[in-house]
């Protein structure tokens, strides 16, 4: 998985920050899936903004799984079925937590690495034409400079691969650990279209053309450097954002 490089100047709305802090406020509180959680009011008590700032982090953490809003009753710690149905990656998966962040990065490259070896070995024509279509939106939303192409095909990338690999259990844990990046993706990492999605083209470029040739280790080589150099990234914008002066 790759993430947009964030614009210039390092702004991050309010309601991505909210998201984070709220995420933090579960893990400090020790909150469990089916926890009740404070009401949106006491939120925005709790973290110093506006009950509209909170909603809207509480419509993020609602789609990425990690917190359910029940009419009339309040705001839960989702109880995410996850990974194959144990819902224990979404229990102890802490987006903030950079130690959990690098270790999915670590799982990630195993993954993704084995299913681009057996893609290489079982992608039917129609499984290739998937996966050069994808490599193509993505490109496509390179060059145009749309994020919501680059990541749709990205993601399509990715799942196309998986589903070549012909492993039930890899293409089930390749879309679980793509939606706990997202996560921490979502939360603090996101921008304009450029710097590192232009080698992600190239990088899923490599991948396609070692799979179509049928050569696994190549396969399997292209898609760990991939990985690694989206970890490197991550970790190069996260002490940006620690180390730069405030602006």
């Amino acid at each position: 998985m790759t993430d947009m490089p964030r614009a210039e100047g390092g702004y991050r709305p309010g309601y991505e920050v909210a998201a984070e802090q709220v995420l933090e406020l579960i893990a400090r509180l020790q909150l469990r899936p089916g926890d009740r959680m404070p009401t949106e009011n006491e939120l925005a008590r709790q973290l110093g903004t506006s009950r509209t700032v909170v909603r809207e982090a509480v419509k993020i953490l609602s789609a990425l799984g990690r917190v359910r809003a029940q009419k009339g009753r309040g705001l839960y710690v989702a109880d995410d079925e996850g990974m194959l149905g144990t819902g224990r990656w979404a229990s102890f998966f802490l987006p903030t937590d950079l130690d959990h962040v690098y270790m999915l990065f670590e799982f990630r490259r195993t993954q993704e690495t084995e299913t681009s070896r057996l893609a290489a070995h079982r992608a039917t024509p129609a499984e290739l034409r998937a996966i050069e279509k994808a490599a193509d939106l993505c490109r496509e939303g390179f060059e145009t400079g749309r994020a919501d192409l680059f990541n749709e095909g990205d993601d399509a990338f990715h799942t196309a691969i998986a589903a070549a690999s012909h492993n039930m259990f890899l293409q089930i844990s390749v879309r679980e650990s793509r939606r706990l990046q997202a996560q921490s993706n979502l939360i603090g990492l996101r921008g304009s279209v450029g710097g590192r999605a232009a080698k992600a083209v190239e990088e899923h470029s490599a991948i396609y053309e070692a799979i179509r040739a049928g050569d696994p280790d190549l396969a399997g080589q292209a898609a760990a450097t991939h990985v690694d150099n989206t970890m490197d990234d991550y970790r190069s914008e996260i002490q940006h954002r620690l180390f730069s002066p405030a602006e």
